[in-house]
């Protein structure tokens, strides 16, 4: 008996193996057995861009990196990591530009035939990691991402796995819905899940990959016709904070891979902006189910977004700042904020300051002012030397719609130089104010932006950002602060904007609308 056991056992074995049972072995073993790892590729080019800014931008703005220095945007994909080890690996291009004004065609297809290129050398694939924003606009398209991924799977195909990654202020249009395998957005706004959004879409990614599951078999896509800005829709308050505190239960629920809310981009008037609605996975009841309660949830609640701090005219904001005994008094430059898709040039604000006695005067409350592009400006500065005086206009080089550029003369405070993004940095004193003045636009967002420029704004009575909510490091040094309803590309009153391409009824514009169809549109995944 003992004899006819063990040949059992040898004959169950063989059996295992030649029907392709599971080894049970990690990716390690697996590397080592001379066992196939996946074949990833890794592409995205990202902005956020407005089109109701003058602002035109460049392919230089990306920054774009290619091969294994695309590995530096994600820490979760360093060399010893164990996701680096799960795949055979292929990064093509991935450039994030600093949000602004529409690309132009040129920078655009530029770098597109580079990724397409790189994608051609090293054919075929398992997957693709798609790196985006999903609100980048382009010079005669009215649906970037959706050209982007729709000529990439012309190249890699249909049968590769695509798991894109984005900003919760995207649009997801039909096209990236349908050429999306897995797809996901961030889950907090401001943005500190970013980077453990883009490693759960790799890690999706992967899952499907080495399971042998695949493509999930079924996609709902919701449109709704919600159109505002993120600054009414932070997942710091309500509603948004519950809101987006239902996306991660759903994904728990059998047969849900995925699940997200995307709040779409306000500040492009092209058909796909709006909000929209996606769940992913492998049960059909469930994942329309998820769908259709996430859109009827952010519908119900469309009435209760409002702006994230108190709002005010600049005018009324000075006042409340000046009375104040916090410090620093934050306010925010909301319609030019570069970080939203504003040019970052607009002068209005600035003019208005230094109008002001209890600043033009020398004795008034200090105030730091962050910032004001002028690269004519530093250059007289430069000459000039820490100490020196300078004399010079500043601003209003590509939007100069609201006031002129803007005349600044003063002693030069700080000089730096090799900021990527301003290149080079000047501190003018004006008064009480001291203005920020650099070569190229860029947003101060952390502590060190202004230390390093011999700045502390913890000790200045008011700080003026262009900016919209505050990003974490400066809502933690703020001692009050208010949103200022400055004019610019990315005007927080919507209103004021000549929407003429998006689809309408749209809400809040068209406030009186009917209830929209927020029925799951199920995509297909089959290819064309």
């Amino acid at each position: 008996m003992r004899i006819y056991y063990n040949l059992s056992l040898i004959l169950f074995s063989i059996l295992l193996i030649s029907c392709g049972a599971p080894s049970g072995k990690s990716s390690d073993e697996k590397s080592r057995a001379g066992d196939k790892l996946p074949r990833v590729a890794i592409a995205g080019i990202a902005i956020e861009s407005s089109t109701f800014s003058p602002a035109l931008t460049q392919e230089e703005a990306f920054h774009a990196k290619s091969g294994t220095a695309v590995f530096e945007y994600y820490p979760f994909m360093a060399t010893d990591s164990a996701n680096r080890s799960r795949a055979e690996w292929f990064p093509t291009i991935k450039g994030h530009a600093l949000p602004g004004g529409t690309v132009t065609r040129e920078a655009y297809e530029s770098l597109l035939s580079k990724t397409l290129e790189m994608l051609k050398k090293d054919l075929p694939y398992d997957g693709l990691f798609l790196d985006i924003h999903g609100a980048m606009s382009v010079v005669g398209l009215d649906d970037a991402e959706g050209d982007f991924i729709t000529r990439i799977r012309e190249v890699i195909g249909y049968e590769t796995l695509i798991s894109t990654s984005m900003d919760l202020h995207g649009n997801v249009s039909q096209a990236l819905a349908f050429n999306s395998d897995l797809i996901t957005c961030y889950r907090m706004a401001p943005h500190e899940d970013a980077i453990e959004s883009k490693k759960r879409a790799l890690e999706n990614l992967l899952d499907r990959l080495e399971s042998g599951k695949g493509k999930p078999k079924f996609k709902a896509w919701i449109p709704i016709p919600i159109l505002l800005p993120g600054e009414k829709t932070s997942t710091r308050i309500e509603p948004g904070k519950s809101l987006y505190a239902k996306v991660d239960p759903i994904t728990k629920r059998e047969g849900v891979i995925d699940a997200a809310i995307w709040i779409g981009y306000a500040w492009a008037d092209e058909p796909r902006n709006h909000a929209v609605v996606m769940v992913t996975g492998d049960d059909k009841a469930s994942v329309i189910n998820a769908a259709e309660e996430l859109a009827g949830s952010f519908w119900e609640v469309r009435n209760e977004f409002v702006f994230v701090a108190p709002t005010a005219t600049l005018e009324e904001s000075l006042k409340l700042a000046i009375a104040s005994k916090e410090q620093p008094y934050m306010i925010s430059d909301m319609g030019d904020n570069p970080t939203a898709g504003g040019a970052g040039d607009v002068t209005w604000t600035l003019r208005e300051l230094l109008k002001n006695p209890e600043f033009s005067s020398g004795k008034g409350k200090t105030l730091i002012y962050a910032s004001i592009p002028g690269p004519e400006f530093v250059e007289k500065a430069l000459i000039a030397g820490v100490g020196g005086e300078v004399d010079g206009l500043a601003g209003a080089a590509v939007d100069n719609r609201f006031a002129p550029p803007i005349r600044l003369k003063g002693v030069v405070t700080a000089i730096e130089k090799g900021d990527k993004n301003a290149e080079i940095e000047v501190v003018v004193k004006v008064g009480t104010v001291s203005v920020i003045v650099t070569k190229k636009r860029k947003p101060y967002h952390r502590e060190s932006d202004f230390t390093n420029l011999g700045l502390d704004p913890r000790k200045s009575d008011i700080v003026v950002v262009k900016i919209g909510y505050l990003v974490p490091e400066l809502y933690n040094m703020r001692g009050d602060w208010i949103m200022a309803l400055t004019p610019g590309g990315v005007d927080q009153d919507l209103e004021r904007l000549d929407y003429k391409r998006i689809k309408r009824p749209m809400f809040p514009l068209d406030n009186d609308m009917e209830q929209p169809n927020l029925k799951a549109r199920l995509i297909s995944l089959s290819g064309k």
